[in-house]
């Protein structure tokens, strides 16, 4: 028998509600982007996003169910994102989870954000195992083994900022808009690489750093502004992502080596990157490894990642009760 799940997405700065059918199908997918008016800010503004969340959930409700063509009674489980995240968004969509969950009698299921990301891999392509699983965002940057699902080993993680942060906040030391990443990533495009830029974690574990990196481009740009020197932000761009998405791949690579895995999946919104997945691609054909990344609509934030996650629970029955609460942290393992 089929199943279909309502998702709820409202981590950061975009509301999503989607019906996934058997945890592949997407039959509908809404969201409700905030980007235009949090880029007059230069970044995500906590508070306004939780309100916009609040004046958007249930247009974004009835938008699914129409283009669905189905109703709220046809559901068999809701499930929403709870962490990690902005603390007041996450709540915006909990609360409106619960209350279908309690109005519809249906079970409440709790996804973690990250590994609805990992699971945006399973939606147009059938994830296998044992692999990698290399998660790249915002917030986080980790790198782990994945023998089944649900099942997570973390071989390593950031250990100061996330690749994603770093790439935000080198976009706003070259006045490029908000987002950030999209906007250097086109830059560098038009960039050679010609700075010298310090290359992170240069040991033998699986971690990650992105701080020393940041904090580079940014002195870099402010001694030669006070020496009035006028600096190529293409050449820089370049040189940054050169460097920021090398470490990912070094990293992999050893991953590649050490365990022998042959599967690496590509999870996040900096997965949305072309050179990244240019670069990942490269690497898999070296190894003979199979590469999964979403297509675009998938690699950022949308609720269809967390209907795909919350399928495995749901055969499981591992279900929420009414106390599910929001957490800005989240850790997968």
């Amino acid at each position: 028998m089929d199943v279909y799940i309502l998702a709820i997405e409202s981590s950061c700065d975009e509301t999503s509600m989607a019906i996934v059918k058997n945890g592949k199908e997407v039959i509908g997918l809404s969201i409700a982007t905030q980007i235009d008016t949090h880029a007059l800010y230069g970044g995500v503004v906590p508070e306004l996003a939780s309100r916009m969340h609040t004046e958007a959930i249930t247009l974004v409700l009835e938008d699914v169910l129409n283009k669905a063509k189905m109703k709220l009674e046809d559901m068999d489980a809701f499930a929403v994102t709870y962490a990690p995240g902005l603390t007041g968004s996450l709540i915006v969509g909990i609360e409106a989870a619960k209350t279908l969950s309690l109005i519809y009698n249906k079970p409440l299921i709790a996804v973690n954000h990250l590994i609805g990301h990992i699971y945006a891999n399973n939606i147009e392509n059938n994830m296998e195992f044992p692999m990698l699983a290399l998660i790249v965002s915002g917030g986080h940057t980790e790198l782990l083994i994945m023998d089944d699902d649900y099942t997570f080993k973390k071989l390593g993680e950031t250990l100061d900022d996330a690749i994603g942060e770093s790439y935000d906040k080198v976009a706003r030391v070259l006045g490029l808009k908000y987002p950030g990443g999209p906007n250097v990533e086109k830059l560098a495009r038009e960039g050679n690489h010609t700075y010298d830029l310090p290359r992170p974690v240069m040991d033998d574990t699986y971690n990650f750093s992105y701080s020393g990196l940041k904090s580079a481009v940014i002195n870099l740009v402010h001694n030669e502004t006070q020496r009035g020197k006028e600096i190529n932000k293409a050449d820089l761009a370049r040189t940054f992502q050169d460097v920021a998405i090398d470490e990912l791949v070094r990293k992999v690579e050893k991953a590649f080596k050490e365990t022998g895995i042959k599967r690496l999946v590509v999870a996040g919104g900096v997965s949305a990157n072309s050179y990244l997945k240019e670069e990942m691609q490269k690497l898999c054909a070296k190894y003979e490894a199979k590469l999964f990344i979403p297509r675009l609509l998938y690699c950022t934030d949308n609720a269809a990642m967390i209907g795909a996650a919350a399928m495995p629970l749901y055969l499981k029955k591992e279900f929420s009760d009414f106390s599910l609460n929001a957490s800005s942290s989240g850790d997968i393992c």
